[in-house]
């Protein structure tokens, strides 16, 4: 810090994806600029360094990308994940810019590999990236570094100080020591406050005790809190989260992207009165795993079971933790803490109404169940060659969707109007698009796109 000016043209509060786009945009400007990341450098980068890809419209195929993926149709599977709970205007921004951010990406050091196959079917709508998330982000942290831009680790943002239409400076702990971080511009990128159990308890009720914490532990929604206590226009549902069902031993914080299960299309689920409780097929997986999360989190104990056998094992990206392994449902049952009986009552009557046809695992094939009153759509197949496999389930939240409300150049608006030196990206104003549900990778999107749009705002306001 000895070398930090007295005044940056721009301190940017966040580490991650949507941080390091603004940042970068903005030191391209001529901005001078600071990143104040607050976990420590080996943790750097919140969510973003779980994340594996990106979902990007395109009007032709483009490495990694096949076929086409226009304005319409995605915009189309967002209002179904979101059932219509977005604002229209900003989704329609966010899929037309995306369409600039590939190569972008790749400009600033971002590799990608062919999209995976399988259950993820995301060949034509998705680029992964070569390395995952973490990759990612020490390619934005290297191409900061080079452009100048100031990194702190350990910066936990405190206060937001705004005086009327306008923000002076932040207060922070540096390492633990308080530090007055002047500017002429802000930029929110600190995500929203899922780490911060206390929060989701006072949202969702006791319950959210047993969630476990799929993202980084490292976002609280300090400085969320503080912009809503300062009047700043708030949008989204706090009981709203991108949340999914990951698997039941995973750790209270940071498991990130290997403690999910995709196997729940080929699976049926259960509750642990063995009792199923939701069509595990009704569409393919990119569109529907996000729902999952909510889904256990409603069952008694927020705990699911993921049951399989051995026709499906290899069909879904393998799991970091082994699953249970039995010869007959009984023993699989004895296995999770299910009752024996009550779970092959159920086995039973779900063998009984599938109905034969054509499995095609990649797509939505109409295999179906007749006459249950919960009913499997699609890759609905007997249950009846073992071995049997189980997967126990719980919540895993991402990030949380109350946030601050942007409008299209990402700025932060109070009672009055904008506030005149102030933007906000990534998760912590994803709810203005994300009212509920989720798409893969489209986390990544709007952070990329928004981090932009904000960097290159904050740099036009001080040159």
């Amino acid at each position: 810090m000895r070398d930090w000016p007295a005044t940056f043209d721009l301190a940017v509060a966040g580490g991650g994806n949507a941080a390091l786009c603004a940042a970068i945009t903005a030191a391209e400007a001529g901005a001078s600029v600071v990143v104040l990341e607050g976990a420590p450098k080996p943790y750097r980068g919140g969510n973003s360094r779980h994340t594996r890809n990106f979902r990007c419209m395109h009007r032709e195929p483009m490495f990694p990308l096949t076929g086409r993926y226009e304005e319409e149709e995605y915009l189309d599977d967002l209002l179904r994940v979101t059932k219509g709970k977005t604002d229209e205007e900003l989704a329609r921004l966010v899929i037309r810019l995306s369409e600039q951010c590939l190569l972008w990406m790749q400009a600033h050091g971002v590799r990608f590999q062919p999209s995976l196959s399988g259950t993820l079917s995301l060949s034509r709508t998705n680029a992964f990236f070569l390395g995952g998330g973490k990759a990612l982000v020490n390619a934005y942290y290297n191409t900061a570094a080079d452009l100048g831009v100031k990194i702190a680790y350990e910066a936990q943002v405190r206060h937001v100080h705004r005086e009327g239409a306008r923000i002076t400076h932040l207060e922070a702990e540096i390492a633990g020591q308080p530090v007055t971080v002047n500017a002429r511009a802000f930029i929110l990128a600190s995500g929203g406050f899922q780490a911060d159990i206390d929060w989701l308890a006072r949202a969702w009720g006791p319950s959210a005790r047993n969630f476990l914490i799929r993202g980084t532990p490292y976002n609280r929604g300090v400085v969320l809190r503080d912009m809503l206590e300062q009047g700043a226009e708030s949008v989204g549902d706090p009981t709203q989260c991108h949340a999914v069902a990951i698997d039941g031993r995973a750790p209270k914080y940071d498991g990130g992207i290997v403690t999910r299960l995709d196997c729940v299309p080929f699976s049926i689920v259960v509750n642990r009165d063995s009792e199923r409780f939701h069509d595990e097929g009704e569409d393919v997986w990119p569109k529907r795993y996000a729902i999952w999360g909510r889904l256990v989190a409603a069952q008694p104990d927020q705990v699911g079971y993921a049951l399989i056998d051995s026709k499906s094992i290899d069909l879904f990206m393998p799991s970091v933790f082994p699953p249970a392994r039995a010869d007959t449902i009984e023993e699989l049952a004895a296995q999770m803490g299910l009752d024996p009986q009550a779970l092959r009552r159920t086995v039973d009557g779900f063998n009984a109404a599938c109905r034969p046809g054509e499995f095609h695992p990649t797509e939505l094939d109409g295999l179906r169940t007749v006459g249950l009153n919960v009913p499997k759509s699609n890759w609905a197949r007997p249950l009846d060659t073992p071995p049997f496999y189980g997967y126990q389930l719980r919540p895993g939240v991402t990030f949380t969707y109350l946030g601050l409300k942007v409008d299209s150049k990402a700025r932060v608006h109070g009672a009055d109007g904008p506030i005149r030196n102030l933007w906000a990206a990534g998760e912590i104003m994803a709810g203005s698009i994300l009212g509920e549900g989720y798409l893969a990778g489209f986390g990544m999107t709007i952070g990329t796109v928004f981090g932009r749009i904000a960097g290159k705002e904050a740099a036009a306001h001080v040159a």
